[in-house]
């Protein structure tokens, strides 16, 4: 086998809605001002009962299913999260231990919001060395655990979920070479830290970085894949808020593409929204099997990561 590919995906969200009616009755804020922002109009929110393993293990499932593997398929789990609670068992262990996987290698990622683009490069270098032969990658983060809710600059943002998808041996490469990287002098402009952990972020310098930088490192992700921007079929995007995912869209040049928008209906749900958004774009057919597609995460710790894989 010369690569890897993406053979199916899978998400889920917790069955609570909230409203921007909602938050205007918890913070001084307003659906218009909310909109007019950020472009959210919908978040689902997980219930106490609901832990992240639990949203990741129904992604997980979900994308087992429409690829038809069972769980003793599955020798590699990794997990991208930044909002475990218990630093042992990790998350992947324990959504291991619900889908019934034997023997796993498993391994939680933490770059924040980029944490699936990296996951999901790393599984394909293990499938690529030899070391996987079938992995589970999976971005789940319950965001709303480490929301301050009285603060509307940032409670109006976040949502909770996950999304997955199932990694297998390809002769054909579906998943192209990564592109990733870091800001590590300007890591704190994105923040969950604190006892209790709080989420918290520096957000024109983050937009600023993000619609300024990031569109040619995009583009260059595109090219390593031997794609130009105007080859792709869809762009998903870490779903920030659509004052970032919008114009960053427009600058990486994908003018053929379908941009995915899930933020408006889901907010920021961290390392769980580019699985998530791309699994819905696939599940109501607005790509097509073998379409290239965008993948690129960006956030906490200013980092990067982005590639092009090929729609399953």
């Amino acid at each position: 086998m010369n690569g890897s590919r993406i053979a199916a995906v899978g998400h889920y969200q917790p069955a609570k809605v909230l409203t921007n009616e909602d938050l205007a009755g918890l913070v001084d804020t307003s659906d218009e001002w909310i909109r007019s922002r950020v472009g959210i109009r919908t978040r689902h929110i997980a219930g106490p009962d609901e832990p992240v393993d639990e949203l990741a293990g129904h992604a997980a499932a979900k994308a087992l299913a429409a690829a038809g593997y069972a769980p003793g398929d599955i020798d590699l789990v990794l997990v991208a999260t930044s909002t475990a609670v218990d630093r042992s068992p990790n998350m992947a262990a324990r959504v291991a231990a619900r889908l019934g996987i034997p023997s796993p290698a498993a391994m939680d990622v933490n770059v924040v919001c980029a944490g699936f683009t990296h996951a999901l490069a790393t599984a394909d270098h293990a499938v690529r060395a030899g070391a996987a032969t079938r992995a589970l990658v999976i971005g789940a983060d319950k965001m709303s655990d480490v929301t301050d809710w009285t603060d509307r600059t940032t409670c109006v943002l976040v949502g909770d979920g996950a999304g997955a998808a199932v990694v297998e041996a390809a002769e054909t490469p579906g998943i192209g070479p990564v592109l990733w990287g870091s800001v590590p002098e300007m890591g704190n402009a994105v923040r969950i830290e604190g006892v209790p952990s709080r989420f918290a972020q520096e957000g024109q310098s983050v937009y600023r970085w993000a619609t300024t930088r990031l569109p040619a490192i995009a583009r260059s992700a595109c090219e390593r894949s031997g794609l130009t921007p105007a080859d792709l079929a869809a762009v998903v995007l870490h779903q920030a808020n659509l004052r970032i995912i919008e114009p960053l869209a427009e600058k990486i040049g994908a003018v053929n593409a379908v941009v995915a928008r899930d933020v408006t209906d889901s907010g920021n749900t961290s390392a769980a929204s580019i699985p998530l958004a791309f699994s819905k774009l696939v599940e109501r057919g607005k790509i097509s099997s073998g379409d290239p597609v965008l993948l690129f995460g960006f956030g906490g710790n200013l980092s990067y990561a982005g590639q092009v894989v090929r729609c399953p």
